[in-house]
């Protein structure tokens, strides 16, 4: 019995989050993007979830300088299965290895994207094989789509009128956007064979110049404030 009031108690608990979580983006609609906050995520496998510690608090540097966000500078570490990712409207993920998602996690995850949350994965050159088997799980009945360039992600407060800027060159293949959509919605952007999280880090890691930094961080820039938007 009491095994059984635990189990109902959790599926309440994820319940109202969800309901709060929906809600929240509603209201999201008549505020501003200052509201809002991102968090990395972290998951299983023995990949490098933590791979380029300084790439996000750039990006939000970046972006509560150029597109009126106000986020906190060190964003905030959160595991797949944790209700935690709830509390925050963008997801980021990264890596160079291994994904695995529990059931708990592909569950938590789908009802956090059909809820209004939006996940960015950044492929930092051998995720591409896990990540795709993983959110297969996610949504068992979709493919990623490349994402065309008049899409309006590439087309926010910075123009990117031929997709996905180039980052770093590993394998000679050209960059790629893609998506998981739910209702129409976006609810998933993949960058591959870009290295966007790359770019954002800081200038000494990788001695890209100035010009690459900044073509990387204002298409991150523009992937937050779409996501914020939709």
């Amino acid at each position: 019995m009491r095994e059984l009031l635990q189990l109902h108690f959790k599926t309440y608990n994820l319940n109202l989050k969800i309901i709060l979580f929906s809600f929240f983006f509603f209201l999201f609609s008549f505020s501003n993007i200052s509201a809002q906050q991102i968090a990395i995520l972290k998951y299983n496998g023995g990949g490098d979830w933590y791979a380029n510690p300084t790439a996000v608090p750039n990006l939000i540097t970046f972006c509560n300088n150029n597109i009126n966000t106000s986020l906190k500078t060190n964003p905030e570490t959160v595991e797949v299965s944790s209700l935690d990712i709830f509390n925050y409207p963008i997801l980021f993920m990264t890596g160079h290895g291994n994904v695995l998602f529990s059931d708990n996690d592909t569950k938590n995850l789908k009802n956090y994207l059909q809820s209004g949350g939006f996940l960015h994965i950044s492929d930092n050159y051998g995720l591409d094989t896990y990540i795709r088997r993983e959110l297969k799980k996610v949504f068992p009945s979709q493919e990623f789509q490349e994402i065309p360039y008049n899409n309006p992600i590439f087309h926010q407060t910075f123009n990117f009128e031929n997709g996905i800027p180039k980052i770093h060159e590993h394998n000679g293949k050209p960059p790629q956007g893609f998506g998981l959509f739910y209702k129409d919605r976006l609810v998933c952007f993949y960058d591959y064979e870009a290295d966007l999280s790359d770019g954002w880090e800081d200038e000494e890691i990788h001695n890209d110049s100035f010009e690459i930094r900044e073509k990387a961080l204002k298409m991150g820039a523009n992937i937050v404030e779409y996501a914020f938007k939709n």
